[in-house]
């Protein structure tokens, strides 16, 4: 997914545009010949799950009420 970021073909204002899953099917299938993954189910749950998983956590970083939550450089 970062591939697919940096190469911005499928970038969009809200994430990625409609489609981006059946391209990276197609990466996958070359850096993993055989393994077979499918976009459905295989990534689109994946990608549900970590949703569902780390919204919490960007929401704490980047939502609107954050409260300056963040790093500390010099800690």
């Amino acid at each position: 997914m970062v591939d697919l970021h940096n190469v911005g073909t499928f970038n969009a204002d809200t994430g990625f545009k409609t489609d981006y899953l059946n391209e990276l099917e197609k990466m996958l299938e070359k850096v993993l010949p055989n393994v077979m993954l499918k976009v459905k189910p295989n990534i689109e749950s994946r990608i549900k799950i970590l949703k569902r998983d780390w919204s919490i956590v960007y929401d704490m970083l980047n939502g609107k009420n954050n409260s300056d939550f963040g790093w500390d450089e010099h800690r």
